[in-house]
C-alpha cells in the first residue's frame, strides 16, 4: 500500500516534471537575451564609479517600459537612444522616410551601419505601430489610452552600521515609490520620492516625509512647440562643455558612438539627488531647420560654507543621515537662465548656447591648494558657446568651442571616418585652460573636469562579421597646471583592446587596459608613474532556456607598492517558465588593497544600476528573481551577500559594521494601470 502511494506519487511528479520542461521549451523559443548582456557587449562598460551610468541605465530601463515606435519616430526619438550613432540616426531616418511603414524588426539589417549586436539591443527598446497622423493626441485620447505605472522599490539591510545605532537620523531602509503617467512619445508625467539608508521619514527636518521629491511634466510633439518639461529635468547642449548635466559615456563607449553626442532637455524621473535644474524648458521650430530652447531653473542646492558664510565646495551625494550633513541640506540656491539656439540643414547643424547662474552665497574654495587656484569663484557666472557639426554616410565630425566670464576657452573637436564597411575610425582633440570652468560643465576628459587638460585620443573599431569585433584605442593627456597629488604639470596615457567572438551559441569576450599617470613621490619633489593593468576574459553560452557567463578580473597596479588584485566569477540565469527569470551569481576575489579593486555588474532591479567594486579576500554570491504574474503586475527579489576573510569589520566610520559578512534584500513591486 506505502509502495503503491510513492509509485503513484512519483509518476505525478514526473509527469509534473516533463509539462514543466515542455513549457519551458516553448517559452524558450521566445527568448531574447537581456538587454543588459548585450549592452555590456555593445558598449563595454569601463570600470568607473562615474554616475552617468546610473543615467544611461535608468534611461534604457524606461526605453525598455515605453518603447519608441519607429513607425512614427522623429529624429530626436532616435537620438534619445544612448548607443546610436549620428549616422546610424540618420541612416533610419532615411531607410524610415523611403520604405516606411516598417513591417517587421527584421527590418533593421537593410541598414548597413547597425550591426548584429546593435540590431538585437535595439529591438528591446523599439516597436513597429501603425503610422499614425502628424498631430498632438487630443486630451479624450491622452486621459483614456495613457499608461499609469507604480513602481515601489526597498532595499533592507540584515546588519546595523555603527550610525543606525547612534549617528544616524532616521531608519535603515532605503525606499522609494515612482509614479509615472505615458502616453507615446508625446506626454510623460510623474512623481518620485526616495531616501537613503540612515536619513529621516516624517520627522527630523523630512516633515514631507521622503528626503527627496522629483516632480514633472514633459510635452512633446505639438506642433512648432517640440519639447516642453516642467519642474525637474535634465538638459545637454553641444559636447557638454558649457552644460550637461545628463548623461556622458567614457572613452570605450565614446568609439561605439563614433563621439557623437546628441542634445536635448528631459524630465528628470530618476533618484539622483543632485545635478539636475528646476523649472522650465521649452524647444520650439522656429523656421525650417531652426530651433530655439529657452531654459529656466532655481534650485536649493546642499553646501559646504566656509567660516564667513561664502561656499566653500557645492556638495552633490545627497546624503542627509547625520545632523551635520542635514544642517547643509538646502543651505544654498542657484538661478540659471539659458538659451539654445540650433540650426539644420542637411547632414550640417551648428548651435549656440549662452547659459547665466547667480548663485546667493559667493563661491570662495580654498585656494590653499595648487589644483584648487582656478576653480571657479563669486556668485554671478556666465559660459557661452558655439557647436558644429556634420554627418554622411562616411564622415561625422562634431565639436564644440566655448569661454565665460573666466576670460579662458575650452573646445573639443571629434572627427569619425568609415573606412570601409568593416572599420571605423574616431579622432578626438580637447583643449581646456586651466582657468575655463562651468558649473553646469561635463564631457570627454581624462582628469574628470572640462578644465586643465589637453589631450589626443585615436580609437578604431572593426567588425568584419557579425560573429567577431574587434576594438582599441589610445589616449594622451596633459595637464599643465597642478591636479590632485600632483604638484606640477603631468601627463597621463590610457591604452586599450577587446575583442569579442560568437560562434554557435557561445561568446567569447576579452580584454585588456593600460592606464599611467605621474604622481608624487614620497616626498612630493618630482613625479613618478602610477601604472594601472586591468584585463578580462569572459566565456558565455545562451542555451535559450539558460545562460551562463564565466569571468575572469585581474588588476596590477604599481606606483609607491606594488599590488595584485583578482576574481572569478560565475552568472547563470535561467527562464523556467514564461513569467519568471531566475539569476544566481558567485564571485571569489583576493586584492592587495583597494587601489587593486575590481568592478563587477550585477543583475538588479528596475532603475537600479547595480556594478560594486571589491577588494581584500572575500566571497560574493547574489540571487535575483523576477516574476511577470501579468502585464500588470510584477515583482523583483534580489538577496546579495558578502562574506570577507581577511577582516572582522566592514567600513569605517558611521558605515562600520561589526562584522565579517553583510546580506541585502531588495524587493520591487510594478503596477501597471
Amino acid at each position: 500500500m506505502r509502495s503503491s502511494f510513492f509509485s503513484i506519487l512519483s509518476a505525478r511528479v514526473l509527469l509534473l516534471l516533463i509539462t514543466v520542461f515542455c513549457t519551458s521549451l516553448l517559452s524558450a523559443q521566445e527568448h531574447q537575451r537581456s538587454w543588459e548582456s548585450l549592452f555590456n557587449e555593445v558598449m563595454s562598460m569601463e570600470d568607473s564609479e562615474s554616475m552617468s551610468w546610473q543615467e544611461t541605465y535608468d534611461i534604457l530601463c524606461e526605453l525598455e517600459e515605453h518603447p519608441i515606435d519607429l513607425n512614427n519616430a522623429t529624429r530626436e526619438d532616435l537620438e534619445a537612444i544612448p548607443f546610436l550613432t549620428g549616422q546610424q540616426v540618420m541612416d533610419i531616418c532615411e531607410y524610415l522616410y523611403k520604405y516606411a511603414p516598417m513591417k517587421t524588426l527584421g527590418e533593421l539589417a537593410m541598414i548597413e551601419s547597425l550591426d548584429y549586436y546593435q540590431r538585437e539591443l535595439l529591438r528591446h527598446f523599439v516597436i513597429l505601430g501603425e503610422v499614425e497622423k502628424r498631430g498632438f493626441p487630443s486630451a479624450k485620447n491622452i486621459m483614456k489610452y495613457g499608461n499609469h505605472e507604480l513602481v515601489a522599490t526597498a532595499k533592507i539591510p540584515t546588519y546595523k552600521r555603527k550610525g543606525d545605532e547612534d549617528g544616524y537620523l532616521g531608519s535603515p531602509y532605503k525606499h522609494s515609490l515612482k509614479y509615472t503617467f505615458n502616453y507615446g512619445q508625446y506626454v510623460k508625467a510623474g512623481v518620485l520620492g526616495s531616501k537613503d539608508a540612515g536619513e529621516p521619514f516624517f520627522t527630523k527636518g523630512n516633515s514631507l516625509g521622503y528626503d527627496f521629491y522629483s516632480f514633472y511634466l514633459q510635452l512633446r510633439k505639438m506642433g512648432r512647440l517640440k519639447n516642453l518639461v516642467v519642474g525637474r529635468y535634465k538638459a545637454k547642449f553641444g559636447m557638454g562643455l558649457v552644460i550637461n548635466n545628463d548623461f556622458m559615456l567614457g572613452k570605450v563607449a565614446s568609439l561605439q558612438q563614433l563621439g557623437n553626442t546628441p542634445y536635448n532637455i528631459r524630465a528628470h524621473s530618476s533618484r539622483m539627488e543632485s545635478n539636475y535644474l528646476q523649472g522650465v524648458a521649452a524647444t520650439v521650430n522656429v523656421a525650417k531647420g531652426l530651433d530655439a530652447t529657452a531654459f529656466f531653473s532655481y534650485r536649493y542646492i546642499d553646501a559646504t560654507l566656509n567660516k564667513d558664510s561664502t561656499i566653500a565646495t557645492i556638495l552633490d551625494d545627497g546624503y542627509h543621515r547625520t545632523q551635520t550633513e542635514m544642517d547643509k541640506k538646502n543651505n544654498s540656491s542657484i538661478t540659471l537662465g539659458g538659451l539654445n539656439l540650433t540650426y539644420r540643414r542637411g547632414g550640417f547643424h551648428v548651435g549656440a548656447t549662452g547659459i547665466y547662474s547667480h548663485l546667493s552665497r559667493d563661491i570662495k574654495p580654498n585656494t590653499s591648494a595648487l589644483y584648487r587656484k582656478y576653480y571657479a569663484a563669486g556668485n554671478d557666472l556666465w559660459n557661452v558657446s558655439l557647436n558644429y557639426g556634420y554627418v554622411s554616410h562616411k564622415l561625422q565630425f562634431s565639436g564644440e568651442t566655448a569661454t565665460g566670464d573666466c576670460g579662458a576657452m575650452a573646445s573639443l573637436n571629434t572627427l569619425s571616418y568609415r573606412a570601409t564597411g568593416d572599420i571605423d575610425i574616431l579622432t578626438l582633440y580637447r583643449f581646456y585652460s586651466k582657468k575655463y570652468y562651468s558649473l553646469y560643465s561635463e564631457s570627454f576628459s581624462e582628469g574628470g573636469r572640462v578644465q586643465n587638460e589637453s589631450g589626443f585620443y585615436i580609437g578604431a573599431n572593426w567588425h568584419p562579421s557579425a560573429k567577431f569585433r574587434l576594438m582599441g584605442y589610445f589616449d594622451f593627456a596633459f595637464f599643465p597646471w597642478p591636479k590632485y597629488q600632483a604638484v606640477i604639470a603631468s601627463h597621463a596615457y590610457d591604452g586599450f583592446v577587446q575583442a569579442t567572438y560568437k560562434f554557435g551559441a557561445w561568446n567569447l569576450l576579452a580584454r585588456y587596459r593600460i592606464k599611467i599617470k605621474e604622481r608624487d613621490n614620497e616626498d612630493k619633489t618630482a613625479l613618478i608613474n602610477r601604472s594601472e593593468h586591468r584585463g578580462r576574459v569572459v566565456v558565455g553560452y545562451d542555451g535559450g532556456l539558460w545562460t551562463s557567463s564565466t569571468q575572469a578580473d585581474v588588476t596590477y597596479v604599481s606606483y609607491k607598492e606594488n599590488d595584485f588584485g583578482w576574481m572569478v566569477s560565475e552568472r547563470l540565469s535561467l527562464k523556467p517558465v514564461r513569467w519568471l527569470s531566475l539569476v544566481g551569481s558567485i564571485a571569489y576575489f583576493k586584492t592587495d588593497s583597494y587601489d587593486a579593486r575590481i568592478y563587477y555588474y550585477e543583475t538588479g532591479p528596475l532603475y537600479t544600476f547595480n556594478f560594486p567594486s571589491f577588494y581584500g579576500e572575500g566571497i560574493r554570491y547574489s540571487f535575483f528573481a523576477r516574476a511577470d504574474f501579468s502585464k500588470k503586475v510584477m515583482m523583483i527579489a534580489r538577496v546579495a551577500t558578502t562574506n570577507y576573510f581577511d577582516r572582522n569589520t566592514i567600513g569605517s566610520s558611521y558605515q562600520m559594521i561589526n562584522h565579517s559578512s553583510m546580506t541585502d534584500v531588495e524587493l520591487q513591486l510594478r503596477l501597471k494601470f
